[in-house]
């Protein structure tokens, strides 16, 4: 895992086409994310209920 330190306003850029912007650190850390729409962006709790729902239609 990569751990970088970063200041609100600051970025962090994953390839060519993703951003991700610290918006805010009061209390939680608020994050922006820049990505094309083909690319989902989800929470992991999100993910994994979506991933567990995809395994279960499976069966």
């Amino acid at each position: 895992m990569l751990v970088l330190t970063r200041r609100i306003g600051e970025s962090i850029i994953i390839s060519d086409d993703i951003l991700i912007r610290v918006l805010d650190v009061s209390g939680q850390v608020k994050l922006g994310i820049e990505a094309p729409q083909d690319i989902s962006v989800h929470r992991e709790e999100i993910y994994d209920k979506i991933k567990a729902g995809l395994s279960e239609d499976r069966e």
